[in-house]
């Protein structure tokens, strides 16, 4: 799907149509006000007050006709510069235009663009005139906080997309109702994985069945990829104390992204928001030789963070997610080869996930932020430089990416594209001087010196929340055999001459190890093939007369409209190596 705000053009005509969005809003609602109008990756909107009005979609139609209307009307758009004292005066009574006068720096070239009988503050630039936006659409209405603060007035944004002409717009808005068909929100609801209630709490989600069998395959399948590598897996808390993260800095660099303490006797606790500050006490407990080195701790950990209520999306971006963690504690000369070895479980990993759209980030830090990053210029440009060693002897091609590292430490991020939405960090792995130090972690070197471990912290699966919720929109839900939570669904053709096989053919398949089910209610074929499909079953098995008789399975695949009779023992062959194959 195309980034609209990236785009230069698409752009500007964008902008221009928010304006002509609100010219047509004011036209209809006199009294309305009006905060920003800004350019987004799909598009456009525009936050509005409308008093007591509360829009909803039935309204944008008639929108979208005066908009047409003022378009065909080909009004010229013309720009105004004003000195602070006019544009407080052209917007007197507007409270929103006056909070962004009074914030702007006094250096700043206030403009502001009219047409017709519309004006508004803009930086711009604007296209000549409204004839130029006629291949437009609105999309949809929502709530949102002004300055995108809850304690402020709750507008009404409303969100739209313009082309230059018809074919491109239907494209788009193609795209847009495969994306809706592919959100995991409403593929979460409609296949019973998760459930998210405010009366729980938002961001808070809670896994149904569907959904925890399908945490438990992933989590299993990533556990066992990390014993097979060495990685000894712990249990740890899921809150701590705060000075735990006032040692490891987390307090002064990340507190404003954690939960407020809570104070329990002569203590005060956080939910956690890492895990890194629980594995350094572990490492810390025992003494260690260079000849244990690297030890690698790993944990599928529950954690939380805060994050506002505009933020949240579905399991996406939650405020409580389990991450696939680990901490990796080496010597110098073993940095090369275990990051080398995270590397190579990412490719591992991604291979037998079918996840293709990727690319790799190099997240340093801004030498000019003195606050962010820990300040010790010595520690970040010798880890900057070993991460870019890596991976060039590595050959991998990445980007840089400067102020997007840790406060400890530059990082390694896998950005994937999803099938819905912008790319977002899957996988990252980060090289720390800095916990080690301030944990005062060391070991025995082979001439008995002390010194202090690297530490490597690195997720395969940034969270099992977000690679769930990834999987759903990349398969529009129809899982790999392997993730599906139901792979086999039994329909007897007559309940009353076939459903004990099918109850015998359910054990003999649950002894295999698949997940099977049986559908027994009093329902016609037709509905229950329907309902086996709508839940989007790899595999749905119709048991009738002839395969009683034989003794064998007729089956038909999602999406298929065939059907194939084959021996019982072929079949779990079949599946066996389709799961092998992690298909």
């Amino acid at each position: 799907m195309i980034n609209i705000k990236e785009n230069s053009e698409l752009n500007i005509l964008n902008h221009s149509c928010a304006h002509l969005l609100a010219h047509a809003v004011k036209h209809l609602y006199p009294n309305a006000k009006f905060w920003v109008g800004p350019v987004i990756t799909e598009g456009f909107y525009y936050d509005i007050d409308l008093g007591d009005k509360v829009l909803t979609e039935e309204d944008l139609p008639n929108i979208e006709k005066e908009m047409k209307k003022i378009s065909k009307s080909n009004k010229l758009i013309k720009r105004m510069e004003l000195s602070r004292d006019e544009a407080l005066d052209m917007f007197k009574g507007d409270p929103y235009k006056i909070d962004l006068i009074n914030n702007m720096d006094d250096n700043t070239v206030i403009s502001a663009y009219k047409q017709d009988d519309f004006i508004d503050l803009c930086r711009g630039p604007h296209m000549e005139s409204t004839k130029f936006m006629k291949y437009f659409k609105l999309i949809k209405v929502s709530g949102a906080y002004f300055k995108g603060d809850s304690k402020n007035k709750m507008l009404q944004r409303v969100y739209g997309v313009c082309f230059y002409n018809e074919e491109d717009l239907n494209n788009y808005l193609q795209e847009l109702e495969e994306a809706k068909e592919r959100d995991h929100r409403k593929l979460g609801k409609e296949l019973g994985i998760y459930l998210m209630i405010d009366l729980v709490g938002k961001g808070l989600p809670m896994y149904l069945p569907n959904g925890f069998i399908l945490w438990n395959l992933l989590e299993n399948y990533i556990r066992n990829k990390e014993i097979r590598r060495g990685y000894k897996h712990v249990l740890t808390p899921p809150l701590g104390n705060v000075l735990l993260y006032k040692t490891s800095g987390h307090w002064d660099h990340y507190k404003e992204a954690m939960f407020p303490a809570m104070k329990v006797e002569d203590e005060e606790f956080v939910l956690r928001p890492m895990n890194c500050p629980h594995h350094m006490v572990i490492y810390s407990n025992d003494l260690h030789s260079y000849k244990e080195l690297p030890i690698r701790i790993a944990e599928i950990a529950r954690d939380s963070r805060y994050e506002s209520s505009g933020a949240l999306k579905g399991i996406e971006r939650v405020r409580t997610f389990c991450q696939n963690d680990s901490h990796i504690f080496c010597t110098q000369e073993q940095i090369e080869s275990e990051f080398k070895g995270v590397v190579d479980l990412i490719l591992e990993v991604y291979k037998e996930m079918n996840i293709t759209d990727y690319h790799f980030e190099l997240s340093l830090r801004d030498p000019e932020d003195k606050v962010k990053y820990y300040p010790d210029d010595e520690m970040w440009n010798k880890a900057e430089s070993a991460l870019r060693k890596i991976m060039d002897d590595i050959g991998i091609p990445y980007e840089e990416k400067i102020g997007e590292a840790a406060f400890y430490g530059p990082k390694l991020d896998v950005q994937v594209k999803p099938a819905v939405g912008n790319e977002f960090s899957l996988s990252t792995c980060q090289i720390d001087f800095c916990l080690p130090m301030r944990f005062n972690l060391t070991y025995v070197d082979s001439d008995g010196s002390k010194k202090t471990p690297v530490v490597l912290h690195r997720a395969i699966f940034g969270s099992i929340d977000r690679t769930i919720a990834y999987y759903l929109e990349e398969t529009k839900g129809v899982l790999p055999v392997w993730l599906a939570p139901t792979q086999i669904n039994i329909i007897p053709v007559n309940m009353e001459y076939h459903l004990d096989f099918c109850n015998e053919l359910r054990d003999y398949l649950l002894d295999k190890g698949f997940r099977v089910s049986v559908d027994d209610k009093d329902e016609k074929l037709s509905y229950k093939m329907r309902e086996s499909q709508t839940k989007k079953i790899p595999y749905t098995l119709i048991i009738g007369d002839n395969e009683v008789k034989n003794g064998t399975i007729s089956y038909r695949l999602h999406g298929s409209k065939d059907t194939v009779t084959i021996d019982k023992k072929d079949f779990v062959k079949l599946l066996n190596k389709k799961i092998k194959e992690y298909k």
